[in-house]
């Protein structure tokens, strides 16, 4: 499993561009379709860009990453919005470290969402499995799960399109592949060249490597529905659309 370290200190110079809105709006078109929840789970929360939108919205969120590094920065941002205190004192939300396939709070959630492909990194059949068990438990009846993955074909179009490049003033970084296509399974490896908050004339390298796999869409459906979920969907790239070989992304809503 991945633990961030240094790189949860320049992730969001590197994810400003990521579509967290249309994570968020697809969750409520979900919920608006399947029941509007109070509580909510996110898995793999990083550091907050989900999670903060949606307790000033109104819900109670708990956020859990296995990473204290992503956790601490979360922590940092919401106190640096204009309630955080004020919610995090209410207790509208809570920061947790745990493993996503292992996690566990002391009361079910009415929804548990996972986004930016977090269940991707989640490299054996068997650690889906215990994911989506205990998902399952954390629930309560008539919960939603929403979660979304990388097509398989999108890892492959990954190695193919190799390498990549950013070139920013505050961070920029060399990103290669290498593509085990038994598993489809890709490393991704990526050297970051952050400036110095003390001395910006100076650039610090750093090394990340992350893994990520992709699954066979019917055969996620199908563990979800091993698991105990119900009306088990899965979409195409933030639409409501039936997903086919050409989405990038599968976005899966499972009912408890």
């Amino acid at each position: 499993m991945l633990s961030y370290r240094k790189f949860a200190y320049v992730y969001d110079q590197l994810m400003e561009d990521m579509p967290y809105p249309d994570w968020i709006r697809f969750a409520r078109t979900a919920w608006d379709k399947h029941g509007m929840p109070k509580s909510v789970a996110e898995l793999g929360c990083g550091t907050g860009s989900i999670t903060i939108p949606l307790v000033n919205s109104g819900f109670e969120v708990t956020g859990i990453d296995l990473s204290a590094d992503m956790l601490s920065v979360a922590r940092r941002k919401l106190e640096g919005t204009p309630q955080g205190h004020r919610l995090f004192r209410e207790g509208s939300v809570r920061w947790v470290q745990q493993d996503m396939r292992s996690w566990e709070l002391p009361e079910q959630v009415d929804s548990v969402i996972s986004f930016c492909d977090c269940v991707n990194y989640l490299l054996e059949e068997k650690d889906i499995r215990s994911a989506f068990a205990r998902t399952y438990s954390g629930l309560k009846e008539g919960g939603t799960f929403l979660f979304d993955v990388h097509h398989p074909n999108t890892l492959i179009r990954y190695d193919e399109e190799q390498p990549f490049v950013l070139d920013e003033r505050e961070v920029s970084y060399i990103w290669t592949c290498d593509l085990d296509e038994r598993r489809c399974e890709i490393e991704h490896h990526l050297s970051i060249f952050a400036r110095d908050d003390q001395d910006p004339s100076v650039y610090r390298r750093f090394e990340e490597t992350h893994v990520q796999r992709g699954y066979d869409p019917e055969w996620m459906r199908v563990e979800l529905v091993k698991a105990g979920f119900r009306d088990v969907k899965c979409y195409a790239d933030f639409e409501w659309i039936e997903a086919g070989q050409d989405a990038s992304r599968l976005f899966y809503v499972a009912v408890k």
